[in-house]
């Protein structure tokens, strides 16, 4: 509180009017908002509750009672499956086909049959049963008032007529049927809701023999179509059949095409030396590869290669065997008398010896693997020049065998279908003797024995949760639309002000008149003579928390202008009409009584409150001391019972240019004597928002007291107006909020701890 807002280096000021910090914390929502807010709104809550049990309950008498039946129906196809061999190897219903009959229950065609069977058009219990109490009173009502009513009945309807109530009564089934598959299972509910409960029962279990009926009709004349049209096609197809049998033998005789076990001679002989070509190359693939596998190890002389028959050759094993133990003693030799020894280089020569020994049997072994690959290579170029003969004598005969190929497709096509075709046929016959439905009634529908609508607790618990949610809408609304400044946290977190306190909504009582000054006009036009009590609000209470909060802003005021001689304080407000002059007087009275010498100036010149408020008598005033050069002495009036000092202003015709005048060298004349003379001058001055008169006089104010009407300013106002003069924030001593409605303050505070009047201790230390 005793704090004032300094803008930061650079020219930027950290008030939250200045950016939209302010717009950002207004989104803020905790706990105790929310709990806060539902205190505020929760008579409007309550009521809509109660309307909505109201209608609820409205409802619930007024609706007519409905009654639901279900019965249930299998799609099951294992007893087609029984007659039907092919079928059975096929996959089941998927959910597909379980939806596709679904749609089918509720189509019009099933309707219809229903409606037909149970001669609904003709039934005026049925087309005249539904709607609640009001909606048949309002049929009735048009019936009464309908020509046809009161003209005479003939008992026979026209085909229009007719079609009229077969669509109503195809309406009333499609609103009052309910379809649905039971979970993942092949099982439909067929559900239908009337006003009575046997008529539900009835038309559930019409519905479920309907569709089954149709299901029968539908089979059966699928089939009867079916078999009409196999037995045209199998006529058909057998005359073709023959037709390609016979000009399949035609063509074998007519080219010499003679075959054993299903195939051609030359493709026998083909087949038979393509096999042995494979065989061969094989072979010399095997053959090729011990050659290369010896040479290398020839090549490379690698000692502990080995092939197959080095491993069985007795010479080799026991040359190798003496290798192995002259390298053994080279090497114990060496080790003991070193390698350059008389022994160790016999060995090393033994050892030489054997090696070259052993690679030249290798080489005889590979004379021989030699010999095997080249005697498989020329089988396999035999072999090769067999099959190119084979195959350029066949070229010729492969020719003729595309079209005999041909043929044969073409006759093996034709004797499938006739044979599939004619199995097809048998089977139908049969069906159509033996129809058989896939779907079957698992339950049929009984009566109900209670209403399923309306369901009274779900309509009441709905109703109430409607009208909760209407209530909670309409208090979100009105929370939202409260942007008045309320509580201290908003000045200071939303505004970025200094709070100094509330001040309460006081009742308007009429001053007594003094007994002093009964009598004596002339010195009654001296005093201040207040027509209402809240203008001595803080002399008739000053331990109330209306003087406590007008001592802080002393206070904050004495803080933030130091030691200065005389302080020019500045009382303004946003708008008209948010007590800015009854704060403006009562501060002042304030100052007056602590024995500090105070004024207090009217300077609203365009509508001077202050004036008529408590110096109504008053013949001149500030307009006179600056137009006419009056005495500054000779126009204040004075408080008796504080010694403070009044300058009214007496406006008796409108003053267009009061800007001009408040920044005149006149004006600062009178506030540079006035400073003399007073310790504290209190400026009562013009609203912000409407005129210009309070920046103009800025310069000359050393701090501004704001004045915010509780619940009526708008925050975004407030900042707005600021942020274009910053020297207002700048000398700003802090605000009070005016008008306080102290009851409904408490629902908007978190701790109900702003402000004297909501501290526990106020009751010892106020009035």
């Amino acid at each position: 509180m005793l704090q004032t807002n300094k803008p930061h280096a650079g020219g930027q000021d950290a008030s939250p009017y200045f950016g939209s910090q302010g717009d950002q914390d207004e989104l803020v929502i905790d706990i105790e908002r929310l709990w806060g807010a539902f205190k505020r709104q929760y008579k409007l809550i309550v009521f809509c509750c109660v309307v909505g049990i109201v209608l609820g309950l409205v409802y619930i008498l007024t609706a007519q009672p409905l009654y639901t039946a279900s019965t249930q129906i299998l799609i099951d196809d294992q007893n087609a499956k029984a007659a039907d061999l092919e079928t059975s190897l096929e996959v089941g219903f998927d959910t597909a086909k379980i939806d596709s009959q679904v749609e089918l229950l509720r189509s019009e065609r099933i309707a219809l049959s229903v409606i037909e069977k149970l001669d609904l058009t003709n039934d005026v219990a049925f087309l005249g049963a539904r709607g609640s109490v009001i909606s048949k009173g309002i049929s009735s009502l048009r019936s009464l008032l309908s020509i046809d009513f009161w003209l005479p009945d003939d008992g026979e309807l026209s085909a229009e007529e007719q079609d009229r109530k077969t669509r109503a009564a195809l309406g009333i089934l499609g609103d009052n049927l309910r379809v649905t598959r039971v979970g993942r299972t092949y099982v439909l509910s067929i559900s239908y809701t009337s006003p009575s409960s046997h008529e539900a029962a009835k038309l559930a279990n019409a519905f479920g023999e309907a569709y089954l009926l149709d299901q029968l009709e539908a089979k059966y004349d699928a089939t009867r179509r079916a078999s009409d049209w196999l037995q045209r096609r199998i006529e058909e197809l057998k005359e073709r059949s023959l037709a390609t049998d016979l000009a399949v033998q035609r063509f074998r005789a007519e080219n010499n095409l003679v075959s054993a076990d299903g195939l051609l001679l030359g493709e026998q002989q083909l087949a038979d030396m393509n096999s042995q070509l494979i065989l061969s190359r094989a072979a010399t693939a095997q053959a090729e590869a011990r050659y290369r596998r010896i040479q290398d190890i020839i090549d490379t002389g690698q000692m502990d290669a080995a092939v197959t028959e080095a491993l069985n050759n007795s010479v080799i094993a026991n040359l190798r065997s003496k290798f192995l133990e002259a390298s053994k003693r080279y090497a114990e030799i060496s080790q003991k008398l070193g390698a350059n020894h008389v022994q160790a280089l016999k060995f090393k020569s033994d050892m030489s010896e054997y090696q070259k020994v052993i690679f030249d049997e290798l080489g005889r072994i590979a004379q021989s693997y030699r010999s095997d690959f080249e005697i498989a290579k020329s089988r396999e170029l035999s072999l090769e020049g067999s099959l190119s003969s084979l195959i350029g004598e066949s070229a010729t005969t492969n020719e003729t065998l595309v079209s005999l190929r041909e043929l044969e497709r073409e006759a093996e096509t034709y004797r499938n279908l006739y044979q599939t075709f004619l199995q097809r046929y048998q089977e139908t016959v049969q069906q159509q003797s033996f129809p058989i439905t896939e779907a079957r009634v698992i339950s049929n529908a009984r009566p109900p024995s209670g209403p399923s609508a309306p369901k009274k607790s779900l309509v009441l618990a709905l109703s109430l949760v409607l009208g909760g949610m209407v209530g909670t809408g309409f208090g979100a609304l009105r929370e939202f639309r409260d942007r008045g400044v309320r509580t201290g946290e908003q000045v200071r977190e939303r505004l970025g002000l200094e709070f100094l306190g509330i001040l309460p909504i006081l009742p308007h009582k009429p001053v007594k008149a003094s007994k002093n000054l009964d009598g004596d006009k002339d010195k009654s036009r001296r005093f201040v003579q207040p027509s209402d009590t809240v203008m001595r609000q803080s002399l008739d209470a000053p331990l109330s928390g209306f003087a406590e909060t007008l001592r802080s802003a002393k206070i904050a005021a004495d803080l933030m202008l130091g030691d200065k001689q005389s302080k020019v304080l500045g009382t303004v407000s946003i708008f008209p009409g948010e007590g800015k002059s009854t704060v403006s007087k009562n501060f002042a009275s304030l100052l007056a009584n602590l024995g500090v010498k105070t004024l207090l100036i009217d300077c609203d010149l365009r509508n001077p409150g202050l004036t008529r408020g408590i110096a109504s008598q008053a013949e001149s005033g500030l307009l006179e001391v600056l137009l006419e050069e009056k005495d500054l002495k000779s126009s204040l009036l004075v408080e008796p019972d504080s010694k403070l000092f009044v300058l009214p202003a007496v406006v008796r015709q409108r003053v267009s240019h009061t800007s001009e005048l408040l920044t005149s060298p006149a004006m600062k004349r009178l506030l540079r004597e006035a400073s003399e003379a007073f310790d504290y001058i209190i400026v009562d001055l013009p609203p912000l928002a409407p005129v210009v008169d309070v920046r103009a006089i800025a310069d000359q104010i050393d701090a501004f007291l704001f004045v915010v009407e509780w619940g009526k300013t708008p925050r975004q106002t407030i900042r707005s107006t600021l942020s274009h003069d910053r020297r207002f924030s700048e000398k700003c001593l802090g605000v009070v909020l005016n008008k306080v409605d102290t009851q409904a303050q408490k629902l908007y505070e978190k701790y109900n701890s702003e402000g004297y009047q909501h501290s526990s201790y106020s009751r010892y230390y106020s009035e």
